[in-house]
């Protein structure tokens, strides 16, 4: 699919969205981290957010993965994913949280995946994370399938598009030039970013870096340690970190200015001087 010349941006002037990242240690036990996560977002409703992201893998996190995640996964219609309709119906906010989605019957191997609900409990977006984590020591292709090469997952929030992308996905600059490409305004990024040295250096400079070549908000949930780096943050589209978690568990919450959207784009119109085309690999 190319998509170089096929982008529409849709900076409206006076759209502000509230929008939290919500940074915990999810556990082994699905129903005790739609619980935990439950009460983050009961915090971020209380900071006005309309949108809240939680990290990937708040279904179910280990410090590595082992047949333990095939016996846990669940269709898109199941528990965990019935859990995340409740909460945003409850708190009246969209809410996207990665999740262990059960294999397909010709597949051995879960899905690493990404839904988005809004305020009426539908699902409004679903991505299955393309690039996988076999990376420093890990190998989750043994037990995930990557994502197919379909159209970006995108959703829209008061004329604001967001669009989904997970964790390893963001050493990929292809990938997320893609989604921005697509109309995203806001990068929505859940991730369970493995400590180890250099590895929170490379998180903040690799998020920045999207948010600055992409011209996008960038809005990153993380796990907080032991699992995870923590960092969770909001970007905006030049690069400047808006707000910040530490690696504990936390909820902060920023607008989403489309004014402040358009201005960037305006004075650094990187997305329509680009001259090279994306072309989706095999």
């Amino acid at each position: 699919m190319q998509l170089a010349d096929s982008h529409t941006h849709r900076d409206a002037t006076n759209a502000k969205v509230p929008v939290a990242v919500v940074q915990f240690a999810p556990t082994t036990d699905p129903q005790a981290n739609i619980g935990l996560l439950r009460e983050h977002v009961r915090t971020a409703h209380e900071q006005g957010a309309r949108v809240v992201v939680a990290p990937e893998y708040s279904m179910f996190a280990v410090t590595e993965l082992d047949a333990r995640v095939l016996a846990v996964a669940e269709p898109l219609d199941g528990p965990f994913a019935r859990g995340l309709s409740s909460i945003a119906t409850e708190f009246g906010v969209f809410l996207v949280a990665g999740m262990v989605e059960q294999p397909t019957p010709d597949a051995n191997r879960i899905s690493n995946t990404l839904v988005a609900v809004d305020p009426s409990g539908a699902q409004v977006a679903v991505y299955r994370k393309v690039h996988l984590y076999d990376a420093f020591g890990q190998t989750e292709s043994e037990l995930v399938q990557p994502g197919p090469l379909v159209a970006p997952a995108l959703f829209d929030v008061d004329g604001v598009i967001f669009g989904l992308q997970t964790c390893f996905d963001l050493r990929f600059p292809e990938g997320i030039r893609r989604v921005a490409l697509a109309g995203a305004q806001v990068l929505v990024l859940p991730a369970q970013w493995i400590p180890g040295p250099g590895k929170a250096d490379q998180w903040t400079t690799l998020l920045r870096a999207r948010a600055i070549e992409n011209t996008v908000y960038v809005a990153a949930a993380d796990q907080c340690t032991p699992l995870g780096t923590g960092l969770s943050m909001i970007i905006d589209p030049a690069g400047q970190i808006l707000v910040e978690l530490g690696v504990e568990p936390g909820v902060l919450t920023a607008p989403i200015d489309a004014a402040r959207l358009a201005q960037v784009r305006s004075t650094n119109p990187s997305l329509s001087l680009g001259r090279f085309a994306i072309v989706d690999g095999q």
